[in-house]
């Protein structure tokens, strides 16, 4: 996936660590070109737009490109902190000032692009990385679009974008007479504007607007209706300094929309944020991690909600989630261009959207992939709301503090905020907040009993589940690695959400010795991150019981 060409050496000076897009010719070429609508034309366009948009500390700097009989790759910074969606609560969003942060950041990288005459056309949470520091990265220029040359500026056609974050005028694009000269059209650089203020939106509650800007929503119906004063709830949980902003930048007329002078004179942008240095960088990237990871928590006492329209869509797909099967509807497959394509998902060697598995330190809980010890007879740790102190008996003091320190223990835990063994010993952003998602949890039940509750969990859900090809002997120790659900569905947006559910087993350091403890590990595929979220928020509360929370009297 990530070969070195032989007819363009790869750099060796450069200071980047990952070779990301690599699109294989060939049968793999084939496969992104139907499934992915990728051509070598756009990638070339791809990497023609982003070296020429140059060096900005916001967007992600292109280092170089090649191909070989094989692979034809791009080599671009790496994003040590992530998917800043995947640090976002969904349907609660983040502290204003850290909203603010990443919406200056966000302007200063979109403005700048614009400045080069290049347009994005693609501005969503799956584009929007963060740094070891945690400063935003702006990144996928594959629907990028150049709008002004030497003064010269031309309009666009091509459909492309997320349908939540995209301008309404693209969407008329397919609706109208493409003879019809520039009503058919629309300005690239206006519509990035527009998906900047949904992006917004997101940041301060966690949800977007709407599904679409079209008349099949009656959210958005009810924005223009109102002039951009909706009834819905969620717009009044936006500051009131911000409201006249979103409506400048979501204007439905385009030329009345904000221009970047505008927002930059607009009194929410200017308004004084602790957490920014003057030339617009993170100035306590601990004391930031740390209010974001403490804004990330799953109640699980509270009771799983699935919106109506969510359900209908479920109920209609008898096959909407399954264990080891592939295949989509072709109904499901979206119109609109998409620079994240549909990867082949039984296929790990080519799945360039799944994290890899993390190598954790000294000063976390779990070993890597192979573990540090094995055990003949590991014993089988089951916890539930009333044996908590059963398994700390069971498990050894060292082991138990290891755990605590793993970031994906807190929004679970009953104590608000992150524990201090985190942030006494956090040096970067990274320390505290992890790069790899944190859409998973811990259990010490048994493995036969947890896989059975995730599959309950996923029926309750309406997501009929055949049965699971569990190992009779899964509780023996026999594999590491327990079973894998693999997901394939509709969102509430009606987009499409692909993943998987893995169960491993991990061995614990300190203690008695031979510990072991499950992760239940969420790994998105394909999909909105907030959507994610929401999708693994509800199958922890459902699997409540097996989630190991490490507070006393908790699971």
């Amino acid at each position: 996936m990530q070969q070195q060409s032989q007819l363009d050496p790869l750099p060796t000076d450069l200071p980047f660590r990952i070779i990301s897009k690599t699109i294989g010719r060939g049968h793999m070429h084939r496969y992104a070109v139907k499934h992915g609508r990728i051509s070598s034309k756009q990638i070339a366009m791809e990497v023609s737009l982003h070296s020429h948009i140059g060096q900005h500390p916001n967007i992600i700097e292109w280092f170089a490109t090649g191909e070989d009989a094989v692979w034809k790759w791009i080599a671009m910074e790496f994003a040590e902190g992530g998917d800043l969606f995947d640090k976002i609560e969904a349907d609660v969003g983040l502290h204003e000032d850290i909203a603010h942060l990443y919406f200056l950041q966000l302007i200063s990288g979109v403005s700048f692009m614009h400045s080069k005459g290049v347009a994005h056309r693609d501005l969503k949470p799956e584009n929007i990385l963060l740094s070891d520091a945690g400063n935003l990265k702006i990144a996928d220029f594959g629907m990028a679009t150049m709008f002004e040359y030497k003064g010269a500026r031309k309009q666009s056609s091509t459909m492309c974008g997320s349908p939540p974050y995209i301008a309404p005028e693209v969407l008329s694009c397919a609706r109208t007479d493409r003879k019809a000269s520039d009503a058919a059209k629309y300005s690239a650089d206006l519509v990035d504007i527009w998906s900047c203020g949904v992006i917004l939106f997101v940041l301060l509650v966690g949800n977007t607007p709407w599904d679409e800007p079209t008349s099949g929503s009656w959210e958005f119906q009810e924005y223009v209706r109102t002039n951009g004063r909706s009834s819905d709830q969620l717009w009044k949980r936006i500051p009131p300094n911000a409201l006249s902003l979103l409506r400048g930048m979501m204007n439905v007329e385009p030329k009345k929309r904000f221009s970047f002078a505008q927002i930059r004179q607009h009194p929410w942008y200017t308004r004084r944020n602790p957490l920014l240095t003057d030339d617009g960088k993170v100035s306590d990237p601990i004391a930031l991690a740390t209010q974001m990871l403490s804004a990330l928590r799953i109640d699980l006492d509270a009771e799983p909600t699935l919106s109506q329209q969510q359900r209908q869509l479920l109920l209609q797909t008898d096959d909407a989630m399954d264990i080891d099967s592939s295949g989509l509807p072709s109904s499901w497959t979206s119109k609109l261009p998409a620079t994240q394509p549909e990867t082949p998902i039984s296929d790990a060697q080519f799945d360039w959207e799944r994290p890899t598995l993390r190598t954790l330190g000294a000063s976390h809980a779990l070993s890597s992939t192979q573990p540090v010890a094995r055990t003949d007879n590991p014993a089988a740790l089951s916890i539930n709301n009333h044996n908590n102190l059963s398994t700390r008996r069971r498990l050894g003091s060292s082991a138990l503090d290891a755990l605590a320190d793993e970031p994906t223990m807190s929004q679970f835990s009953q104590t608000p905020g992150v524990p201090l063994s985190l942030t006494q010993h956090a040096r970067r952003f990274r320390d505290i907040v992890p790069a790899y998602p944190l859409t998973r949890f811990f259990s010490h039940m048994p493995p036969a009993l947890l896989v059975h509750m995730l599959s309950d969990a996923l029926h309750q859900l309406n997501i009929p589940l055949p049965p699971p090809p569990v190992p009779a002997d899964i509780d023996s120790g026999a594999s590491d690695h327990i079973v894998t659900f693999k997901i394939k569905t509709l969102d509430g947006r009606r987009q499409s959400l692909h993943g998987e559910i893995m169960v491993d087993r991990y061995h614990l350091p300190g203690g008695d010795g031979g510990e072991t403890v499950l992760e239940v590990r969420f790994s998105k595929v394909k999909g909105d991150p907030l959507e994610w979220r929401r999708f693994f928020r509800r199958m922890a509360q459902l699997c409540k019981d097996g989630v190991y929370k490490g507070d006393e009297g908790g699971a």
